[in-house]
Formats: structure tokens, sequence, C-alpha cells
């Protein structure tokens, strides 16, 4: 018996190497490459999708219709503000959160929303048995629910029942558990995922031209795909570079908020979010996230400040809260829902420019609702927060900030102002200190009424307004 031929691929870009090295030569990551058997390429299904193999006519870009891509409500608002409005025909959406986050929820839900909206639909499940999934569709309420379900992980047979269905939108539950015959490698994979996705990618793109005639709409899959536990997708990187639009589900498991955002779109607004909240019945779309990340407190108290940060196309208010204790001769500099580093280097900043020291101090800093900042227009709210535990005087009532600090003690505008200032007078702020850009030059309009704006271009000047308020 021959011996089998083995080779190393990289598990971050996919690339591959003839013996173990501890950096990957072609992403230069280090300590990805993993042992692998050399695959075969011959097989009865090489030209599968020999028809994309084809050329094609060349032409000129000025001479290309500009056709905007039609897009297909899933019934869930939250989820359609993610997708930019709806699935795309043909697209191809993979999705990936902690396990139990709620993925296999909200696409069992939305396929049930199409479905009675007349729209086929398939779910493919590799991890549970149709018995199970019926179950947790009758937990949810969805009685009499006609989305159709397979339980198969051969690609071969996903392909076919595709082919046989043809549904306006198919979920693959999840890439990790789909293996191809032609392969020899267990599922999970970096060659097994890297095939399979590549060819449920080729069919969505053909699924509306199959056999040669217009069939009418091509088929949306969308990929659930298991995640690292450093968050990351899991599966070689250039899984995400194939799809158009890549989700992440964000959330603590025991906080009963999920937060799913866009890290890629070909068809809508990157870093843009939906928010819902786990019930008895399955995820709800939250209206006013804002209010879920504002505390409720009866009266101000030290170490908070509110600040607006931009997802995607939304502005929402998030509360920063920050706690100054007595420390010891190595201080802790403690965030969360934050970056640390740019933590340490708002406290130089601080020190430095507006004399306020935290050397000896312990300093922790929250953004509550377990919301991810990672904006620099979060920094000025920051230092006004860690300001106020400092001294134990509490801001004003209404009171809220943005804007980004610079390493020489200067406060930089923050893109889309007025927007920011539109949401927090909206929902009845009426103290603001930002950057001087971001003042708007129409004041007296009806969308900042109430709304008092006191501008700043330096730390010490924001301390010094705040100081008199």
């Amino acid at each position: 018996m021959a011996k089998e031929k083995t080779h190393y691929v990289c598990s971050d870009c996919g690339g591959s190497s003839p013996k173990w090295q501890g950096k990957c030569p072609s992403c230069n990551a280090w300590n990805t490459l993993i042992e692998s058997v050399v695959e075969s390429t011959a097989g009865p299904n090489k030209n599968r999708f020999a028809a994309l193999t084809k050329t094609a006519d060349v032409a000129a870009l000025a001479d290309i219709e500009a056709v905007d891509f039609a897009r297909t409500p899933t019934g869930h608002e939250e989820l359609d503000r993610v997708l930019g409005g709806g699935i795309v025909e043909g697209g191809v959406v993979l999705i990936g959160g902690d396990p139990g986050i709620g993925k296999s929820t909200l696409l069992l839900q939305a396929l049930d929303s199409l479905q009675r909206s007349g729209h086929k639909t398939l779910y493919v499940t590799g991890e549970e048995s149709g018995a199970q999934v019926a179950l947790r569709a009758r937990r949810l309420g969805l009685d009499g629910s006609q989305v159709k379900v397979l339980a198969e992980i051969g690609l071969d047979k996903i392909l076919a029942t595709l082919d046989a269905v043809q549904p306006d939108i198919a979920v693959i539950d999840s890439i990790q558990t789909v293996y191809s015959d032609q392969l020899s490698s267990a599922p999970g994979s970096v060659a097994q995922v890297r095939e399979c996705a590549a060819h449920l990618t080729r069919y969505a793109k053909v699924s509306g031209r199959s056999g040669g005639a217009t069939r009418g709409r091509a088929t949306c899959i969308v990929l659930v795909g298991h995640v690292t536990k450093e968050g990351a997708l899991a599966g070689p990187r250039v899984l995400e570079h194939m799809v158009d639009t890549v989700l992440y589900f964000e959330g603590d498991t025991h906080s009963s908020f999920r937060l799913v955002r866009a890290i890629k779109n070909r068809f809508g607004a990157v870093n843009e979010i939906g928010v819902f909240a786990m019930t008895e019945k399955g995820l709800k779309g939250v209206s006013n996230p804002s209010a879920i990340f504002l505390s409720q407190h009866p009266e101000p108290v030290p170490g908070s400040c509110v600040m607006v940060t931009l997802e995607g196309t939304r502005p929402m208010l998030v509360e920063i809260q920050a706690l100054v204790d007595s420390g010891g001769p190595s201080p802790r500099r403690l965030s969360v829902g934050l970056d640390k580093d740019r933590l340490a280097m708002l406290l130089a900043v601080l020190h430095r420019h507006a004399g306020v020291a935290c050397l000896d101090q312990d300093v922790f800093v929250n953004a509550v609702g377990g919301v991810k900042i990672s904006e620099p227009a979060a920094d000025l709210a920051v230092l006004l927060a860690i300001t106020s535990s400092l001294r134990g005087k509490p801001l004003p009532k209404g009171f809220f900030a943005f804007g980004e600090v610079g390493l020489a003690g200067e406060v930089r505008p923050a893109p889309r102002g007025q927007e920011r200032l539109k949401e927090a007078a909206k929902l009845g702020f009426s103290v603001a200190v930002v950057p001087k850009a971001n003042v708007p030059k129409n004041l007296k309009s009806k969308d900042f009424e109430g709304l008092t704006i006191h501008a700043v271009q330096r730390v010490e000047q924001a301390l010094e307004v705040v100081r008199g308020l």
C-alpha cells in the first residue's frame, strides 16, 4: 500500500507548505500550519460547474447597466438592517458566534417568516436530527411551519437536494459538518471547509441559470460557522473572502441581549449592528437599543458619562462607567468593551495636559450592556468618567460627550457628529461637550431644541466646562 503524501496547510490563509514551519510562508502567521493529506483532484464531479469556465464576452464598464440588487425582507427588522435591507438572491452569507448564542434560533425564525410570505426555504442541519429541529420550532411557537428540513452532511446529496427543491434561501448549519467524498480528510478540516464552501458558493451564483435556461430566482445560501476560543471564525480565512456577507453574533450567553454585527457586506454598510433580546419565544428585535445600554440611575452618580457611538448607520447612546480606587505600587488598568492600550494612553494624556494624575490608582472602565466600542470617539467620555470618579462628583443630569483625544491633548471631531447630536436630543439629553468642529451651524433647528452644546478644542477646556456645570 502506497504511503499517503502529506503537506501542511495554514488555518488562516489556506496556503500550503511541503514541510512544517513555525511561520506560514504565505501570510506570516505563527503556529498555523496543520498537517493534512494531499488530496486528489481527479473525480467524477470535477466538471460539475464546467459552465463557469466558458469564455464570456468582455464589456466596457461604462456599457454595463448598473442594476441594484433586489432585496427580500426576512420579517425581522434588525436582521434586515444588518444585511443591508434583506437577503439578496444568489448571495452567500456566513454567520458565526459562540455555541448556544442563538444563531440557529434566529435563522429558523427567519426561514419561517420567509416561508409564510410565500418563499421556498430549506434548512440543512448537520448537527441535529430533523426531530430536534422540530422540537426547537415547537418551543419557539412556530407551530404548523412548512420550512423544509434536510438532515444531511454529504455535499453531493445537499447539492442534489438544492437542485431538486430549488429554494429561494437555504441555510447550511453548519459548514464545518459538511464533507465532500472527493477529499479524504475529516469534516471540519481546512481542505473540507474550503472545498465545500466553494461548491456551495458556486451553486448560489449559477443557480438562477442552471441547466442552460433561466430558472428565475437564484438561491441565497446562508452558512453557519463555528468560532475558535479567540472568537474568530474557525477554518481557513479564505472562507470569509469567498462569501458576500460575514455576520458575527456577539453578547454574553448569560445576558438576554444579543448583537449581530456585519464585518463584511458587499450589499450594504459594514459594522452595522442589529440588537436582539432572547425570550422564551426566540429572538426579538430591539427597536431602541440605546435604552438597554443606559443604566436607569434615579440620580447622577460619580464615574458615569454617556457617549454617542456610531455603529454602521445607527447612532446609539452608551453609558461609560469608570471606577478609580486606591491601588498600590502596581496599579491596575482594566477595561471591558474598550481598548486596554487606549485606556493607558488616555490616562497619560490626562496627566500630562490636564494635570490629573492616577499614577497610584486602580482604574476600571466599562461599557454598560456588553457592547464593544472600537471607535476613538469614546475618548472624551472615558476621560470625563475617570475624572468624575476620581473627584467623587457626578456629571450633570442629561449630560453626554463624544470626541477623539490626541496625544497632544487636542479634541478631534468625530464623524457624523450632527447625527449623534440629533439622536441624543431626541432621547431628552440636554447638555453636550463635543469637539468644536462637530458643532452644527444651525443651532436653532428643531433637531437640537433644548440642547446646550459646549464646544471644546482641548482636554483641559473640557474639564473646565464640566467644573462650571
